[in-house]
């Protein structure tokens, strides 16, 4: 089993790649596999842990378009893979995340805004020989046209969408850190609290970034 993350480019500080890393030994005590990938030549010298750290073989990917790269056979990740983002909060166990399925499965979670028909990327379980053909490949194929699309995780919602590799996480797994919940979204900055919500993984998709957040229950676990 690997986690898997990307820290590429500088929209984050490396303490992001320190307490992600942090947070999976807390919380994944089955054996795994640590590896980052990046483009920051010396962040081996500056986070410390266990991880591998690679590059992805093509460097004409902006942001998250490098998330789809994790799906080409040239990333070679074997076996199943645990992938999340660097702007997640880990606050349960996840070993259900990484078992999710069988090694075959795609696994996802739902958007938080229930309306998009999209799955988010923050989370997902994949394995190459599954993705590189449903995903990567395809997107190779016609990828000026899904350049144009907002996201990383459009394009992949649209590529894995039917196919009988996929499965859903349940919800209860994560929550919005400013939106909470599925059922009842909270879209309006005036209506965003920033509670504890249930789940094992707080997402943090947009502004505001865990290291900005003030509430406590985030800076005990951001670390």
């Amino acid at each position: 089993m690997n986690f898997v993350c990307v820290y590429w480019g500088d929209k984050y500080k490396t303490d992001y790649v320190q307490n992600l890393y942090n947070m999976v030994q807390r919380h994944l005590t089955i054996p795994h596999k640590f590896i980052c990938f990046t483009d920051h030549v010396k962040l081996h010298k500056i986070v410390k842990g266990d991880i591998e750290f690679r590059q992805f073989k093509h460097h004409d990917y902006q942001t998250w378009w490098n998330k789809l790269q994790l799906f080409s056979e040239d990333a070679e990740l074997e076996g199943p893979n645990l992938y999340m983002d660097l702007d997640v909060v880990i606050l349960e166990n996840i070993n259900e995340m990484a078992t999710f399925g069988d090694d075959d499965t795609f696994g996802v979670i739902n958007d938080f805004n229930p309306q998009s028909g999209f799955f988010n990327s923050s989370v997902m379980k994949f394995n190459t020989k599954i993705a590189n053909s449903a995903i990567w490949v395809p997107f190779l194929q016609d990828k000026s046209n899904y350049l144009r699309h907002q996201g990383d995780q459009n394009v992949m919602s649209m590529l894995i969408k039917g196919n009988k590799h996929l499965k859903v996480m349940p919800d209860e797994w994560t929550f919005s850190y400013k939106w909470n919940n599925r059922q009842n979204p909270r879209y309006h900055k005036t209506e965003w609290t920033f509670e504890k919500g249930i789940g094992k993984v707080a997402v943090f998709h947009g502004a505001p970034n865990p290291h900005e957040s003030q509430q406590e229950w985030v800076k005990i676990n951001w670390k």
